[in-house]
């Protein structure tokens, strides 16, 4: 992949109109212009900056009518290019844990290059000296630096409290049962799960949340549901049902309780019954009522659609069962980037070793699925061709919807003035199909901006 080229000048008001493009408005394409600021960050309104304030761009730019879009957002990333999230590392400055915040800054700078501009760092099921050793690291920060690369709006910890009957390539050897708040708090180290007090230069009060972002759970083991949900709920933890055995009726529980998300929808959990509908059974139930209250809303949900997880008709099946709800993950590990072949991981109190052969990653010796080694581009150029969805309403799946479920509407995932100026120039391509198939469309990040400035150009 070609490597992010240094920012864009920017002039007085380092301003850059982008013209001659289709943005995404909605569920269309419209032809607009889009002015963008590199001083505040943020998408403005060019009109009013035009008439109101006099202000001129400082410079225009022609996108020879290429799509502009929101800048992706994973909300499920173990790692990539590399490095995973879930390393351990010592106590000195200058020795391993110096060398998880160089490699933890090359990784954000890299995913650029993939369209993803925002994402929540994953944790497995791990020790609780792992997490709260590199939790810290992974909340968010704040800044606003475009060249500090892609941009952590806090951690995902998925596990420990999972079914072990449902664990994947989780170690079973280090799930728990969490019967109290104080049993979460031990793991995960009750500073990152409490809101921080210092928001010194947190400009969109980031930092007011606590730098554990989302927790996937098991809801049916222990107090999960009834005690600890709640309460990462009040926090503004998002509660996410996955690795899991729970019934239609105990998901359902799990959402009254301030569950909002279910983690790889199918995947680790109990298939869909005639008489027992599982955790997919809750995408049945009726759209939210006037009052938002959590019992009637139905959750939103991650889907891999990497070709190596679900059935493409599979995924077709999720997405018609609630479109507002549907949003693509990656599932990434730390293979993505890198040459096929064995590479080591931190499993919870061991090291094992996983196999990449093309896209699809396995434990070794085993046909179990360790995570996925594909981009999110590349999940949303599946997504769009298994299931014919336009373009713009596909891109919601990677944009506004994930924004949606962590709370960030009208900062992240949109192009409306005031919001965060994170965008991706896209520009498409279809494949001629062979007899009697259909033509494959192809997606190209051909630029991607992180607070109104250029942090990467195709070549």
């Amino acid at each position: 992949m070609p490597s992010a080229v240094s920012a864009s000048p920017a002039g007085a008001h380092g301003i850059t109109k982008l013209t001659n493009c289709r943005l995404v408005r909605g569920d269309r394409l419209v032809s607009e212009d889009l002015w963008i600021s590199a001083a505040t960050g943020k998408i403005v309104r060019g009109q009013a900056a035009f008439y109101d304030d006099h202000v001129l761009p400082d410079q225009t730019i022609d996108l020879g009518g290429r799509i502009v879009a929101p800048g992706l957002i994973d909300v499920q990333l173990n790692g990539a290019f590399g490095f995973n999230f879930s390393t351990l590392f010592g106590d000195e400055e200058n020795g391993p844990r110096a060398q998880y915040c160089s490699r933890l800054r090359d990784l954000n700078r890299k995913l650029f290059q993939t369209g993803v501009t925002s994402y929540v760092p994953t944790v497995t099921s791990q020790t609780s000296e792992l997490y709260r050793k590199v939790i810290p690291f992974l909340a968010p920060t704040g800044s606003r630096m475009a060249e500090d690369g892609a941009e952590s709006l806090g951690a995902h910890v998925e596990g420990p409290f999972l079914s072990p009957t449902k664990n994947g390539v989780h170690n079973t050897a280090v799930l728990r049962v969490a019967e109290t708040f104080a049993d979460v708090e031990a793991m995960y180290g009750a500073e990152n799960l409490a809101v921080p007090t210092d928001t010194t230069g947190d400009q969109d009060n980031r930092r007011r949340l606590p730098a554990v972002r989302m927790i996937t759970a098991a809801p049916e083991l222990g107090h999960m549901t009834d005690v600890v949900f709640p309460e990462l709920s009040r926090r503004g933890i998002v509660c996410s049902i996955g690795h899991t055995e729970a019934s239609y009726e105990e998901a359902a529980a799990a959402m009254h309780h301030g569950a909002t998300m279910i983690t790889h929808l199918f995947n680790a959990m109990r298939p869909l019954h005639h008489r027992n509908p599982g955790v997919f059974g809750v995408l049945g139930e009726a759209p939210t009522s006037g009052n938002g209250s959590s019992s009637s809303r139905r959750p939103y949900y991650g889907v891999i659609s990497d070709g190596i997880h679900l059935h493409p008709t599979t995924v077709k099946i999720a997405y018609n069962a609630h479109p507002e709800g549907f949003l693509l993950v990656t599932d990434a590990m730390h293979m993505v980037g890198c040459p096929d072949g064995p590479y080591s991981w931190t499993n919870g109190d061991r090291e094992v070793r996983l196999n990449k052969t093309g896209k699809v990653l396995l434990l070794e010796n085993s046909t179990t699925i360790a995570g996925s080694t594909t981009t999110l581009i590349e999940c949303l150029e599946n997504f769009v061709n298994w299931t014919g969805t336009d373009l713009p309403r596909a891109l919601r799946t990677v944009t506004s919807t994930p924004a949606a479920m962590l709370g960030l509407q009208g900062v992240k995932g949109t192009l409306d003035p005031g919001a965060d100026a994170d965008l991706i120039i896209l520009s498409t391509n279809e494949d001629l199909p062979s007899p009697g198939g259909s033509p494959t469309t192809r997606l190209h990040i051909d630029e991607v901006w992180k607070f109104g400035t250029r942090v990467h150009k195709r070549e």
